[in-house]
């Protein structure tokens, strides 16, 4: 059975486990990026990464990027949104879907 993961700053992430979600704090992108491969070559089809720690994470993240599992998606952190988490999400449901869902199906980049 698959397990989902959730890495970040730990003020950010507690909260999760009280979901039932394995929680990784990590303050060290180094230490984020060992742990990260560990779980996407393991039983982890979803791993949420705070967007705080994904900024140290980006080249280790992209490594994943077009393989089915894990997906790795974004979370804003305690610290603020930055946007990078919605801009991906909009990325993936572009490519899936063939146009830009939130303005009617033009390409305004």
């Amino acid at each position: 059975m698959y397990k989902i993961a959730v890495m970040g700053e730990p003020d950010s992430i507690y909260g999760f486990a009280t979901l039932g979600l394995d929680t990784f704090p990590f303050d060290s992108p180094e230490e984020a990026a060992r742990q990260l491969r560990q779980m996407a070559e393991g039983d982890y089809a979803v791993i949420y990464i705070t967007e705080g720690l994904a900024e140290g994470l980006k080249a280790e993240i992209d490594r994943y990027r077009e393989q089915i599992l894990p997906a790795i998606i974004l979370l804003p952190g305690v610290s603020g949104n930055t946007g990078e988490g919605i801009s991906r999400v909009k990325k993936s449901v572009e490519q899936a879907v063939g146009s830009d869902i939130l303005f009617g199906g033009q390409n305004n980049e």
